[in-house]
């Protein structure tokens, strides 16, 4: 068995991941109890909100009140706010989040269906907004979804994800973030996927999401961090 990391480090995404996807829509007073508790139970980085359009994510349509309830982060807590867009980033930077997470999916089909545009467009688009974030002493990951499996499309080429996260890399991505969206992953293609995308982002933190759809997520972590990953998502 290969060497297991002395520490992982956990991302609570359950105040944007999680909620984003309820039906009833929280108050605004009780995202940021949540989050508060979140804090008190140990969590330190927090995904805290997503700065889309409100008509695309409604739960999500409080984002900066959210952010003006929570104020500046205590120390040793940092908030992550996610974005897709140029208009997203600069609402997110009006706020207090600590970090800055961009989102691109690794098919076209997903691309398409969830921000509009092709592969490459939306990374060109991340490309030019993660200096714009940097600039500001924000730490930036860059998560690629569907990586080991699109909806549309089927399985993803390690090469496409690899190459996606290398230009992260090269455009001052702090951290890549592998996203098991439709939870389709196996262990087997875990640690695949964690060597090759790895090796092109050398001296890059990799960090990994996975959902528990086919009761495989507690194995895929496990893969994961056995293949070097070190902070995994939680909600």
């Amino acid at each position: 068995m290969e060497m297991l990391p002395a520490e992982v480090s956990i991302v609570e995404v359950g105040p944007r991941d999680g909620l984003q996807n309820e039906d009833a829509i929280l108050a605004t007073a009780e995202k940021v109890a949540l989050i508060h508790r979140l804090i008190d139970a140990g969590a330190r980085r927090i995904e805290t909100a997503s700065f889309v359009h409100p008509k695309l994510v409604p739960q999500m349509a409080d984002a900066e009140a959210v952010m003006a309830s929570l104020g500046i982060s205590a120390p040793l807590v940092s908030y992550i706010g996610l974005v897709l867009n140029r208009r997203g980033l600069d609402r997110a930077l009006d706020t207090t989040v600590d970090e800055i997470n961009f989102s691109v999916a690794a098919s076209e089909g997903f691309s398409h269906a969830n921000q509009g545009m092709s592969v490459d467009a939306a990374m060109a688009e991340i490309e030019e907004m993660i200096p714009l974030a940097v600039a500001t002493a924000r730490p930036t990951t860059v998560t690629i979804s569907v990586v080991w499996g699109c909806p549309f499309d089927g399985e993803v080429p390690v090469s496409t994800v690899a190459s996606l996260a290398e230009r992260a890399a090269q455009a001052g991505a702090h951290e890549i973030a592998l996203g098991d969206t439709i939870g389709v992953a196996v262990p087997s293609r875990v640690a695949e996927m964690i060597e090759v995308v790895g090796e092109a982002v050398e001296g890059r933190q990799l960090r990994t999401h996975f959902h528990d759809t086919r009761n495989t997520g507690v194995a895929n972590a496990f893969a994961a961090i056995t293949a070097g990953v070190t902070t995994l998502d939680a909600s």
